[in-house]
């Protein structure tokens, strides 16, 4: 019996140690191993935590693109989950410490722009136009959608050990002369 414990707290040593070990992406971390935006379109982001996004869906309007129609208290709401461990990719940088990042593989206007908060050792959390106690407002595909205020705590991971395999290579020349 002791050898069937043994081997299988080993089997579950060795499957945990093979698990990534995902870490939050924060601006230090991209500072310390200057990363620019060709680099960080090279790694895989993981969500941290849920995010569900709603809007109101007025009986003019006939398209949904990514959600799903409920009816809550009467109104028709659009609502997309976007689920803990998601992977994404990042589109593209609109400007210094911002990065669009999409978790759909179909859509290019389909992201959520994440930025480094000072209040959390300067994490890639998700930005909103506005947030208040109970909710924020978030563009995703040119639609703005209303999320619950803990939304705003929901960043970015990364597998640290895949992505310390990206090289950056550099080179100077010396220039040429007749």
């Amino acid at each position: 019996m002791k050898l069937f414990q043994f081997a299988l707290l080993s089997a579950v040593l060795f499957l945990i140690s093979c698990s990534p070990r995902l870490t939050p992406l924060s601006q230090k971390l991209i500072d310390k191993n200057k990363w620019g935006e060709e680099e960080l379109t090279k790694i895989q982001f993981y969500l941290s935590d849920d995010i569900v996004l709603r809007r109101e869906f007025s009986s003019a309007q006939t398209a949904i693109n990514n959600g799903k129609i409920k009816n809550i208290n009467g109104a028709k709401i659009e609502e997309i989950v976007i689920e803990r461990g998601t992977p994404g990719v990042m589109l593209f940088s609109p400007k210094e410490n911002r990065i669009a990042v999409s978790f759909e593989s179909k859509d290019k206007e389909s992201y959520l722009m994440f930025g480094p908060n000072p209040k959390f050792e300067q994490r890639y959390l998700l930005l909103g136009k506005e947030w208040d106690r109970h909710s924020g407002i978030v563009t995703y595909n040119g639609q703005e959608f209303s999320t619950a205020s803990s939304s705003a705590f929901a960043g970015l991971l990364i597998n640290l050990k895949q992505s310390n395999r990206i090289e950056k290579q550099t080179q100077v020349v010396g220039g040429r002369k007749i």
